[in-house]
């Protein structure tokens, strides 16, 4: 499976190559400025971000062209990755039932109070009618997400996988964890080697193996037995004492912020912008650690092994 688009909108990066030499953040992410302001005014911040990236991971693989859908929409999945995504909707929402009744909530407010609206939204906007997922699985829930979405083009539920990975800054997600948030989102379109080939898109990198655990190093030496020694590893803070040493280890949080659910799909782009500027591959990822319910890890790979299938653990 390949990689043939990443969009980003975090704050000071839009694009992969920002995102992969970005030290610290920029300006805010304004969406009207993306996507225009036509129907931005009801959207809850995640949804908004979701869509900025959404939309320019789409014109970055050559699947949307001057606003118009290039590929079948039945045939393209979207899963989103987001923890704290709504919840400032939600408390919201809870807070004026708990003091008004139903009868004082907002029908603008009920329907982005649904866990699944930002994965939906993007469904909408551009008519993607295949699967649609939402993933609210902890710190490793973004690369969780790539995988799924690996997984349906496997199964052959769809040709064309938007994944996204999202996180608001606001008082409420704050709250939650402690500090501030990314406020920012990140997307890849997933395609197979095939389908990339036969409509002429850029593979990017492909995708290798992946493993799922408990702790670090059981999931990296699982990994290890299946994938070459990794070129550098992202991975958070906390990981990094599991990890071999000698390598380069990148924390995207250090620079962005607590990154939650996006972190697999951040992790992944910033990958992917650092082998568009010419890094030795593969890439090893690492989401969560031994203190956190599950750990992810995914292996991205150079494009020039496109030919080689990847391995799945």
């Amino acid at each position: 499976m390949t990689v043939t688009g990443v969009g980003v909108a975090l704050p000071g990066a839009d694009s992969a190559t920002a995102l992969a030499t970005a030290s610290r953040p920029g300006d805010a992410v304004e969406p009207a400025a993306v996507l225009g302001k036509k129907g931005l005014r009801y959207k809850d911040r995640a949804t908004q971000l979701g869509l900025c990236a959404a939309q320019r991971v789409l014109t970055d693989a050559g699947l949307l062209a001057d606003g118009v859908l290039t590929v079948d929409g039945t045939r393209t999945a979207v899963l989103v990755s987001s923890n704290l995504g709504n919840v400032d909707t939600v408390c919201r929402v809870v807070r004026t039932i708990a003091d008004e009744g139903t009868h004082g909530v907002s029908p603008m407010d009920t329907p982005n109070a649904s866990s699944n609206i930002i994965a939906s939204e993007i469904a909408i906007r551009w008519g993607l009618k295949g699967p649609n997922l939402m993933l609210c699985n902890g710190p490793a829930s973004g690369l969780d997400a790539v995988r799924w979405g690996a997984a349906l083009l496997r199964s052959g539920r769809a040709d064309h996988v938007v994944v996204v990975g999202v996180e608001p800054d606001n008082e409420i997600a704050r709250g939650l964890v402690g500090g501030p948030l990314v406020d920012g989102a990140a997307a890849l379109v997933l395609e197979s080697a095939r389908a990339a080939e036969a409509r002429g898109a850029t593979v990017r990198a492909v995708i290798g193996a992946h493993t799922r655990g408990l702790d670090v190093a059981g999931t990296i030496a699982e990994l290890a037995e299946v994938e070459a020694e990794p070129a550098a590893w992202y991975a958070p803070a906390g990981a990094a004492p599991a990890l071999p040493k000698g390598l380069p280890v990148h924390d995207l949080a250090a620079v962005w912020g607590e990154l939650s659910g996006a972190l697999g799909v951040v992790q992944c782009a910033a990958a992917i912008g650092a082998l568009d500027a010419g890094a030795d591959g593969p890439m090893w990822l690492v989401a969560g650690t031994d203190s956190d319910d599950g750990v992810a890890t995914l292996v991205l790979r150079p494009p020039v092994t496109a030919g080689v299938q990847p391995a799945a653990v």
